[in-house]
């Protein structure tokens, strides 16, 4: 007898772990049922539940009590029972709840996305774009916040930040010792380092990758391209302190930057050093694996190649080159 439990989401059956939430079970079906988060993290403990964006129905409790939970639940928080039945896109009433989440995370949010290094592979705006509204009730001034260089290679946008706790779990469960978290409460709540300490261990630029916003950016990399601009490769070495495991970002024939290797939900799969990230940026110390995989709804996708080669812009067709001789045989003899 098998021990998994069978939950249905939108109208398709899966069996799960016992313990699996809704969202890690919708992740196994894949495709447009899938809740977005911009909090949770697989890789991360304790992440989730702070942003909202994951809330779905559950229309049906379990075989047992097939009563339906009262209100929308955050899926990323809410474990799987068996029989259970789940409704995200197909609910008008998760759809409705989640175009007012991402007008409360744009409240403060600037529209600042033609000049954020961010833009491209942004979830916040592909939320916005997805759910969000053409205008804002929201009639206050936005709270606003000084850029602060919280380390020589990694600048803080608060005015950006969304409140996630992702780079907060980062450095707390990946280095030895956390120097920011978050400072206040309710609309004064911000990122920050304490007494302006800087952050300062090996792999502090992690926090960069994880975070789901341009609140974390990389000096290294600031203004000198948009993403859809550059050609992400498969690349690796022998490092030391991480795997070296890494996404090179070229422009011709330079690395404008160096990230850890992503999922098809943008989640870090191994964190890397930063020397990996900020201190081999030349072609001679990778050994390149090739093209990297882009999802083809992925802006990024315009302008990649599955070659390393650029393919030619003129493609030889000799069908073509058949009939256009012939037409010049012809045309010569007059």
């Amino acid at each position: 007898m098998s021990d998994k439990i069978k939950v249905t989401i939108d109208g398709i059956p899966v069996e799960v772990e016992p313990g699996t939430s809704i969202l890690n079970a919708a992740r196994q079906i894949g495709g447009d049922i899938v809740p977005p988060a911009m909090c949770y993290y697989s890789k991360l403990e304790g992440s989730g539940g702070k942003c909202r964006t994951c809330l779905v129905k559950v229309s049906k409790g379990s075989e047992k009590d097939p009563r339906p939970m009262p209100k929308l639940v955050a899926s990323c928080r809410t474990t799987v029972m068996d029989g259970m039945e789940v409704q995200n896109i197909t609910s008008p009433e998760v759809i409705e709840a989640r175009k007012g989440v991402v007008e409360m995370l744009l409240i403060n949010h600037p529209l600042d996305c033609p000049i954020c290094d961010q833009a491209g592979e942004c979830h916040l705006q592909d939320l916005s774009y997805e759910h969000g509204a053409a205008t804002t009730r929201y009639e206050f001034d936005r709270r606003t916040f000084d850029r602060v260089d919280i380390g020589d290679k990694i600048q803080l946008h608060m005015n950006r930040c969304i409140l996630c706790y992702r780079c907060v779990f980062t450095a707390d469960q990946i280095t030895n010792n956390r120097v920011h978290g978050v400072l206040g409460r309710g609309d004064h709540a911000e990122i920050s380092t304490y007494i302006e300490k800087a952050i300062d261990n090996d792999f502090s630029g992690n926090v960069i990758d994880v975070c789901p916003v341009g609140a974390l950016t990389d000096k290294t990399f600031r203004f000198k391209n948009r993403v859809w601009f550059t050609k992400p490769v498969e690349a690796h070495r022998d490092c030391p302190t991480c795997s070296g495991k890494v996404t090179l970002w070229y422009k011709g024939e330079e690395v404008l930057r160096v990230t850890a290797r992503k999922d098809v939900y943008g989640e870090v799969e191994e964190f890397i050093c930063n020397t990996c990230r900020f201190d081999k940026k030349s072609t001679n110390d990778w050994v390149i694996e090739g093209p990297r995989q882009v999802s083809r709804q992925s802006v990024i996708n315009a302008n990649h190649y599955d070659t390393l080669q650029p393919l030619p812009v003129i493609k030889k067709n000799p069908e073509l080159m058949q009939a256009n001789k012939e037409q010049f045989e012809r045309a010569t003899k007059f």
